[in-house]
C-alpha cells in the first residue's frame, strides 16, 4: 500500500465542484491555476477530474438533479476513513445528520455525505484502490 497521505484516515483527499456552469468552471481555473482536465462520462453527466503535475486532486461536476434552483456553486471536501459504514454510524451516534447514506461510486470507492453538529457539510470516503 502506498504512503500517499490521502490513504489515512481522517486525511482530506479529494476536493469537488459542483456548479451549474462547469465548462465556465474548467475555463476559469484551469487559466487561473493551470489544471489538467480529463473528462469521463458518467451515466447522466460529465465528470471532470482535476490534475495538478499528473496527479489527480479534485473533479467538477454539475449540481446534481433535484438540486434546489437557488442551490450556489460550491467546492465539497472528501475525509478518507477506513470504514464508511461505521464512521457514519459514529458520526450519527454523536449527534450529525446523514444526508446521504453510504453508497458506493463505481471503480471509485463508498462515500456518505455527512453533516456536523453545527452544520457544516463534508464527505467521507474509503477509496476501492489506493493512491
Amino acid at each position: 500500500m502506498s504512503d500517499d497521505i490521502r490513504n489515512r484516515h481522517g486525511a482530506f483527499s479529494w476536493a469537488e465542484l459542483m456548479t451549474p456552469d462547469t465548462e465556465g468552471a474548467k475555463s476559469f481555473y484551469s487559466s487561473l491555476l493551470g489544471w489538467e482536465l480529463q473528462d469521463f462520462p458518467m451515466e447522466n453527466f460529465a465528470y471532470t477530474v482535476v490534475k495538478t503535475g499528473g496527479e489527480q486532486v479534485g473533479g467538477i461536476m454539475p449540481l446534481p438533479p433535484g438540486a434546489p434552483a437557488h442551490m450556489p456553486p460550491s467546492w465539497g471536501c472528501y475525509i478518507t476513513v477506513d470504514d464508511v459504514d461505521a464512521v457514519a454510524e459514529k458520526a450519527f451516534s454523536l449527534g450529525a445528520n446523514v444526508l446521504v447514506p453510504p453508497q458506493d461510486i463505481p471503480s471509485v470507492g463508498r462515500f456518505a455525505v455527512l453533516q456536523d453538529p453545527q452544520g457544516a457539510m463534508f464527505n467521507i470516503i474509503t477509496y476501492f484502490e489506493r493512491f
